[in-house]
């Protein structure tokens, strides 16, 4: 038998394996023990497979990158918002790069380049450039270039240096308005290329299929570890870097600010905050993994086009298990515990919400008497361009 194939199968054999022990991640004592929690982070490894492939096996190489989306209702990871289509490629400091298209009208548009880091998503931001950083025609139309030395003149308008650890370029958008904001339409070439990638050969994709598990590991469990932070002292609102240093491809432009929610069966939980004068700001809702909720059929989530304010201009949310009637209700959807985050993204200050958990019994008398409510042909209304919002923004 010739060695590649020996080298093949000792490599699918490792990758099979090493799922398998990931699985343990599960049933560590750091995780709720609850059937829910317990189940969803098994179905989080499985549909976090893909997601370790596409980085580590398939669009690897910053010779031939694609714009290839992270997340999406059904694949999720590290408190993905539910707003947003996230877009990223393979870049290095070495080649030089074209990404160009047009932009869109998401209400928050960010352009990130990173270095490698200690984080299963990279290290230190090289750059982040905002819609408004962007020269582009009347139509929205553009041209970025990433390179480590200064490109013709007419293209330094929109140009990132890189340095010799550059790794990867991120794009986030955020819509405020699900029905109506356009995505953007973009892709990315390397110009200093020489011809198409090489084929597969037994070595390459034995060590792809390594990095992908050791990646899949790292990442849920960096995670885990992360909102075991927040446990610590829950239903109580931090900054991730008051929890946290590790440099990472957060957001930038805004500060999250991030509960561990937790209740009993025959609790609720009501949410105030007064939203400051920002140019995009959500709240995001999702379980115990750092993923959202099911956003295409549950109410999980708002923003500061969707949401409504109380007359005083107060955000009002409850956290339930069933529907209390009032406009900004999120789901528990049959969890115990999870994240829920405020991201105020340009904003004039960064209020921190209270958060007050109360029996089901006694939440209408934790509400202001006249809060505002909505009927049941409202809520279908409501759920249903949800999901029409979502099939917009992802083709489904």
């Amino acid at each position: 038998m010739a060695d590649y194939n020996k080298t093949l199968r000792q490599g699918w054999n490792a990758f099979c394996d090493e799922l398998k022990t990931i699985g343990d991640i599960v049933f560590a004592d750091n995780v709720p023990a609850d059937e829910t929690t317990r189940s969803t982070g098994m179905r989080l490894l499985a549909r976090n497979i893909a997601l370790a492939l596409q980085f580590e096996a398939e669009n690897t190489d910053p010779e031939h990158p694609e714009l290839l989306h992270y997340f999406d209702p059904l694949r999720k990871q590290g408190g993905d918002n539910t707003d947003a289509l996230y877009l990223g490629a393979p870049v290095n400091g070495k080649h030089r790069y074209r990404l160009s298209g047009r932009l869109g009208s998401a209400r928050f548009l960010a352009i990130t380049v990173l270095e490698d880091g200690d984080t299963p998503w990279g290290g230190k931001v090289i750059a982040s450039l905002f819609r408004e950083d962007i020269h582009c025609d009347a139509e929205g139309h553009f041209e970025l270039h990433l390179s480590p030395e200064p490109p013709p003149e007419k293209a330094r308008l929109n140009w990132v240096q890189t340095t010799p650890q550059t790794y990867r370029i991120t794009i986030r958008q955020f819509f405020a308005d699900w029905l109506n904001e356009e995505p953007m339409a973009a892709m990315i070439e390397c110009l200093t290329a020489d011809g198409p990638p090489a084929p597969p050969n037994s070595l390459d994709v034995s060590r792809k299929l390594q990095r992908s598990a050791e990646w899949l590991r790292w990442s849920v469990s960096y995670w885990v570890e992360q909102i075991n932070k927040w446990r610590a002292q829950p239903n109580v609102f931090f900054a991730y870097n008051e929890l946290d240093e590790n440099t990472i491809d957060a957001t930038p432009g805004g500060l999250p600010l991030i509960a561990n929610w937790c209740m009993g069966d025959d609790e609720a939980a009501v949410v105030r905050v007064t939203p400051p004068r920002a140019a995009y700001w959500a709240v995001e809702f999702g379980n115990f993994w750092w993923e959202s909720m099911d956003y295409r059929y549950r109410l999980c989530s708002t923003n500061c086009h969707h949401a409504v304010l109380e007359a005083s201009g107060e955000l009002l949310l409850v956290i339930a298990a069933n529907d209390p009637g009032v406009p900004n209700w999120l789901d528990s959807s049959g969890y115990p515990e999870g994240y829920i985050t405020f991201r105020w993204v340009g904003a004039d200050s960064y209020p921190r919400p209270t958060f007050e958990v109360v029996p089901i019994k006694d939440l209408y008398g934790a509400l202001p008497e006249n809060v505002k409510t909505l009927s049941p042909e409202e809520r279908k209304q409501q759920l249903r361009e949800r999901r029409l919002g979502v099939i917009r923004r992802f083709g489904y």
